[in-house]
């Protein structure tokens, strides 16, 4: 997975104005966790991905860095 994936969830999660622990707790980790994914040194399983699809509403290629394409199709 690229680094925009940590750009893409932080750039996602501001723009949505969503804590840090809301989305930790839809993705049942703990802030700290999910901080490391936004820092690039951590990447969440495949369900995690899912998770954080279908919170945001963008695909999977984007929210991995391989599509510039937000929506699902």
């Amino acid at each position: 997975m690229s680094n925009l994936f940590s750009v893409r969830v932080k750039e996602l999660r501001k723009e949505h104005k969503t804590p840090q622990k809301e989305i930790a707790d839809a993705l049942g980790i703990s802030p700290r966790a999910y901080r490391f994914y936004e820092s690039g040194d951590r990447y969440p399983d495949f369900e995690g991905l899912l998770i954080l699809a279908d919170f945001y509403g963008v695909s999977l290629d984007y929210l991995a860095g391989r599509s510039e394409l937000r929506e699902r199709k």
